[in-house]
């Protein structure tokens, strides 16, 4: 038997092995292992090994991967989250009392002051407002009066600060540092550019935090630069003289990236932990098109211009910003058999380059016209990540700091495959697609639930459409697309296909496809709570889909849009809001509930469709395996497979379950957010004016139609050619929302504001149209 020859080589903390055409380092420290990567990525030819020793490898940098000649470099922890990739150093504080159970340290900083502090290995909380309650739902703790002029005259000095708040229309949310006081004492801040969708901060859901008189609560710390101290309140219980503290030194922790005509190639991360880094959330200010995301292009691992890397096995636990994010050019990349938990913001980014993507915007309300417009189909490079894989990842308690986030998303990117993903408690979406370019992205077998929890308008499996032919203005994009046939796939060239997932979502949609979302395939889904809502878009094909204790909601439609919603069982009657068009078809499916079929051939809709109990196996504990006799047999429906969710035997003991709710047979028996969209107001409410038909807003539907911020106003229901009200301006899903600046809530409002303003000719009205304020004069007798 011929031996492999086997070398062994002593580099100071280095191990190197060297067994036939393969090379192994062994390291056990931060500066080891990037000395490591150093030789490893010029042995030409070779495969590589880098093994790292169980422990911290506390980095000083990020680091840095620029190429690889090696046929394959693996680098590798020692077993699950036993080899810990950190962006924290461990600090020796020596503590001295500063009364009322406070205690200080000496701490110099450098002029980087510390953005987190850790007792033995877990993130304590920077002095802030309200105090931290992980029972309150925004923030761990909101309060409209953060900022108040009461409250910030108390500051002595509050620059540097930071102020955390929810967009007005609960959109995701802002963030902001405090620079200083103006000559009236107010707060003077920088911020807010982390959504793309500008508004004033919500009035109530705000906190703030790294100020020195808010430290008052056990678990709670303060930086003074001046002094050069930090300020701690102990947890109960802490031995400060045992305890091992650390402070967050970088934001990215590893950066894998060529260029365009060397990309780096054959790289596996695997079994290794990753945390403690910086948060990020001053740093996300890049728009996403005309998404309402801006984002920063970071995060624990960052990948770009890359082919064929595999991220598995690993952990990514307790980090400030991002997990991983791809962007620009990749090909080929798989991250799959990963823990992503307790992190700042998003999970995994699949994220092109805007460079890529032909007359692009960058801003809702804008648009490139269509004379003007780039009409070649598809992309104008490959700076975007194409036929990559996020797969078998256990993604849960995402979005800590950053609300506009999601557990994976996908912007500027072609065939993206996300399957077999376990996605919970985040505050916004479980998987995002900002928008259509340029499809052909494969979401299947993912568990999906315990979304939108902070806040609203928003879906467990959540899309924009805002493409080129996309204008806000629909009456636009009605003339733009029969004019420019085909003009609405130049983006999105392939289908997109959701297919055997499981969705839930308690404040909003279960499947929300939002603004121009087009060229869909949504097959064999289980919507759990929230229903499935297609906004205005083309070739939309739905089918066979089982939606639990709520309906199908279709929001303003498009002329000949194409789409089509058959084969399908629901439970409750669907929920339109503002549709004159209903597609190709909306046929074949099954009501559990009576009077939604009924509701529905009202609307001369579902002509072939029936209705009754439909026989599941065990609905109470979520099997909606149809039983044999089912009547659903009978519309087509077929059998859906849902082997769903992470699929290694180490996830799966980790990964939680959504709660399943009993049946609504009867329609008084419907969930909670169906009970909130079909609580309607009498008729009677509804009032004639001006010869137009007008109601309260009341529902999170009507407002997401119409895009307001709020649950107020007075949309006009009917608004006939040649009344009064059309000759005037107002036109069918306009939403009055002042007279004569007065706020309008209400009908009764509406009439109080006119009844003051009757001596008046005309009078200035504040609408909403096109999910934007505009003013008008209306002649009011």
């Amino acid at each position: 038997m011929k031996m492999k020859r086997l070398s062994l080589l002593l580099l100071g903390s280095i191990t190197m092995l060297s067994a036939a055409a393969q090379t192994t380092y062994r390291v056990t420290d931060a500066k080891s292992l990037q000395q490591a990567i150093s030789k490893a990525i010029g042995r030409t030819g070779e495969k590589v090994v880098i093994q790292l020793q169980a422990g911290r490898y506390e980095l000083d940098s990020t680091l840095i991967i620029p190429y690889s000649l090696a046929a394959s470099l693996t680098i590798t922890g020692s077993g699950q989250a036993a080899s810990i990739i950190a962006g924290d150093k461990q600090v020796k504080l020596t503590w001295n009392p500063a009364g009322n159970g406070m205690f200080t340290a000496p701490y110099d900083a450098k002029g980087k002051n510390p953005d987190r502090l850790f007792l033995d290995g877990k993130p304590l909380t920077m002095a802030r407002y309200p105090d931290l309650d992980t029972t309150e739902r925004h923030y761990n703790g909101a309060a409209a009066d953060a900022i108040s002029d009461e409250r910030v005259a108390t500051w002595k000095n509050p620059n540097g600060a930071y102020i955390h708040a929810l967009h007005e229309g609960e959109w995701g949310g802002f963030h902001y540092v405090v620079t200083g006081r103006d000559a009236s004492g107010k707060l003077v801040y920088e911020g807010g550019w982390q959504n793309n969708r500008p508004a004033p901060m919500h009035n109530r859901y705000r906190m703030v935090e790294n100020v020195y008189e808010e430290l008052n609560t056990p678990g709670e710390w303060f930086y003074d630069a001046e002094k050069k101290l930090i300020f701690l309140i102990p947890p109960k219980g802490t031995n400060l003289n045992k305890a091992v503290f650390s402070v967050s030194r970088i934001t990215d922790l590893i950066r894998i990236g060529g260029n365009a005509a060397m990309p780096v190639r054959n790289i596996v991360l695997q079994q290794l932990a990753f945390s403690n880094n910086n948060r990020s959330f001053m740093l996300t200010r890049e728009p996403l098109l005309r998404s309402d995301w801006t984002i920063y292009r970071g995060g624990a691992i960052l990948l770009e211009q890359t082919e064929n890397i595999t991220i598995r096995d690993c952990s990514f636990s307790g980090l400030g910003g991002n997990a991983v994010f791809l962007s620009g050019y990749n090909k080929q990349d798989t991250i799959s058999g990963n823990l992503i938990e307790q992190i700042g913001a998003s999970g995994i980014l699949f994220v092109g380059r805007p460079e890529a993507v032909r007359s692009p915007a960058f801003r809702y309300g804008e648009s490139v016209p269509w004379n003007v417009m780039d009409l070649t189909p598809g992309p104008k490079s490959n700076a975007y990540p194409q036929e990559c894989v996020a797969s078998d990842n256990l993604i849960r308690y995402i979005g800590q700091v950053e609300k506009q986030v999601a557990g994976i998303t996908i912007d500027m990117a072609a065939f993206i495959t996300a399957d077999h993903n376990t996605i919970y408690h985040t505050p916004r979406a479980g998987i995002n697609i900002g928008d259509g370019c340029w499809g052909g992205h494969l979401v299947s077998f993912n568990d999906v639930f315990e979304t939108v929890l902070e806040t609203g308008d928003h879906g467990a499996y959540n899309s924009w459409g805002r493409d080129r032919f996309w204008s806000p203005d629909r009456k636009i994009t009605d003339s733009i697309v029969p004019a420019q046939k085909g003009i609405e796939y130049l983006d999105v060239q392939y289908p997109i296909t959701l297919k055997n997932n499981r969705f839930q979502c308690d404040h909003g949609w279960d499947i929300d496809l939002d603004d121009g979302s087009s060229n869909y395939v949504i097959v064999d889904n289980i919507c759990l709570n929230g229903g499935l809502k297609l906004r205005e878009g083309y070739h939309r094909t739905v089918s066979n889909n089982i939606i639990i204790n709520n309906s199908f909601h279709p929001h303003v439609w498009q002329k000949n849009s194409g789409d089509r919603f058959t084969h399908n069982l629901v439970t409750t009657p669907y929920a339109p809001i503002q549709m004159k068009d209903w597609g190709d078809v909306v046929d074949s499916n099954f009501f559990v509930q009576a009077d939604g079929l009924r509701q529905a051939r009202a609307l001369d809709l579902d002509e072939h469709s029936t209705t009754g109990d439909p026989l599941f196996v065990d609905a109470a504990s979520g099997n909606y395996t149809l039983q044999q006799l089912s009547p659903v047999f009978a519309i087509g429906f077929h059998q859906v497979d849902l082997n769903i969710g992470v699929q290694s035997p180490r996830l799966k003991k980790l990964a939680a379950a959504p709660v399943i709710r009993p049946l609504a047979l009867q329609q008084k028996e419907q969930s909670a957010q169906q009970t909130e969209e079909s609580h309607q107001k009498p008729e009677s409410k509804k009032i004639q004016w001006l010869g137009a038909t007008l109601k309260t807003v009341e529902t999170m539907a009507e407002r997401s139609a119409a895009g307001l911020h709020e649950t107020r106003g007075v949309l006009v229901l009917v608004c006939p050619p040649g009344s009064v009200a059309a000759n005037q301006g107002l036109q069918v899903g306009d939403v009055i929302l002042e007279i004569a600046n007065l706020a309008i809530n209400d009908t009764a409002m509406m009439r109080e504001a006119l009844e003051k303003g009757k001596s008046a000719n005309r009078l200035p009205f504040t609408i909403q149209r096109n999910q934007s304020t505009r003013k008008i004069d209306i002649a009011i007798r």
